[in-house]
C-alpha cells in the first residue's frame, strides 16, 4: 500500500467512525455521555475535525485543487431539503 491509498483508507475509516457517533446521537441523545469524559456532541465535533484533517493531506497527496465551491454546496442544502419535506410528506420525519 502507498502513502495515497493509507491515506484514503484512514479517510475511510473516519468516516465510519462519524457513521458510528451520529447513530449513537440518534439512540442516545447529542449530550449523552455515560461515564466518558465528553458528550457526544464533543465526540461528534472531534470526528468531524479528522475527516477534515483527512480531506486537507489528501488534497496534498493527490494535489487537489478543491476550494468549497458555495454552489455546489448550496444545490446539495437544497436536495436535502427537498428530501426532508418529502420524508414529513411520507409521515416518516417528525418536526420535532
Amino acid at each position: 500500500m502507498n502513502r495515497g491509498e493509507h491515506l484514503l483508507t484512514i479517510l475511510s475509516e473516519e468516516c465510519g467512525e462519524v457513521v458510528q457517533i451520529a447513530s449513537k446521537i440518534k439512540r442516545f441523545g447529542m449530550h449523552e455521555q455515560r461515564d466518558l469524559p465528553v458528550s457526544n456532541y464533543y465526540r461528534l465535533k472531534a470526528e468531524l475535525n479528522d475527516i477534515y484533517a483527512m480531506v486537507e493531506m489528501i488534497q496534498a497527496e493527490f494535489n487537489i485543487d478543491l476550494e468549497p465551491d458555495k454552489e455546489v454546496i448550496f444545490t446539495k442544502q437544497t436536495q436535502v431539503e427537498i428530501y426532508l419535506q418529502y420524508s414529513k410528506e411520507c409521515g416518516t420525519l417528525s418536526d420535532d
